[in-house]
C-alpha cells in the first residue's frame, strides 16, 4: 500500500506543481494575470528543484518520473490557458505556429498512452531544453510583451523534442523512464532488453 512516507522530498516538489493547478484556475478566473504570473514562476522552479533534488540526493525512481512529467504537463497546459485568457491577441494572431507545435504533442501522446497507457517520462535533454524555453518565453509574455525570436525557437524546439519523443516510443516497447535522447537510446540496455 502507498503512503505519503512513501514519497521523497522531489515528489512532493510535482505535488506542489499539481496542487497549485485548480489556485492557478482561480486567479485566471478572476483575472489576476499578475499574481497568476508569480505563482505560475514557483510552479517552474519547483520543477527545476525537484530534478536537481532527485538526482543530487540520488532519489529518482520511475514513479518520480511519472509524478514529474504530469506535474510539467499540467502546468504547461494552465501556462497556455493563461495566455489564452491574458494574452488572447496574440494567441489568435500565431494560432496557426501553435497548432502546428501542438498537433504532433498531441500525436505523441496518444502514442504513448496506446502503447504504454501513460504519457512518457523519457526526460531527454532535448525535452528538458525545450520546457526552459517554453517556461521563460511563456512568463515573459504574461509579464511584458512577445519577443518573436524567443517564440520561434520554443515552437522549433518543441517539434523537435516531439519528433525524439515519438521516435523514442518506436524504440522502447515497454515504458521507461530517463532516456537522455535517441543517441543514448541505442545504447541503453533496456531497450535491448525489452527487444528479446
Amino acid at each position: 500500500m502507498l503512503t505519503f512516507k512513501n514519497f521523497n522530498i522531489a515528489d512532493w516538489f510535482s505535488f506542489y506543481r499539481i496542487a497549485a493547478s485548480p489556485f492557478l484556475l482561480i486567479l485566471i478566473w478572476l483575472g489576476e494575470r499578475e499574481i497568476f504570473t508569480w505563482f505560475l514562476l514557483v510552479s517552474y522552479c519547483t520543477d527545476m528543484i525537484d530534478g536537481f533534488l532527485a538526482r543530487s540526493l540520488k532519489i529518482t525512481s520511475a514513479r518520480g518520473s511519472q509524478l514529474d512529467s504530469f506535474g510539467d504537463q499540467i502546468t504547461f497546459i494552465i501556462g497556455l490557458i493563461g495566455l489564452l485568457v491574458f494574452k488572447y491577441d496574440f494567441m489568435q494572431e500565431n494560432y496557426l505556429l501553435i497548432l502546428i507545435a501542438f498537433v504532433p504533442y498531441s500525436i505523441q501522446m496518444l502514442l504513448a498512452f496506446r502503447k504504454y497507457g501513460k504519457a512518457t517520462a523519457f526526460h531527454t535533454y532535448l525535452a528538458k531544453l525545450s520546457a526552459i524555453i517554453q517556461g521563460i518565453f511563456i512568463l515573459w509574455l504574461l509579464f511584458f510583451n512577445p519577443i518573436y525570436w524567443l517564440f520561434y525557437t520554443m515552437i522549433v524546439l518543441g517539434l523537435l523534442e516531439t519528433i525524439e519523443e515519438i521516435i523514442l516510443i518506436f524504440m522502447y516497447d515497454k515504458w521507461v523512464a530517463g532516456v537522455k535522447g535517441i543517441y543514448w537510446a541505442l545504447r541503453d540496455k533496456r531497450r535491448l532488453v525489452t527487444k528479446k
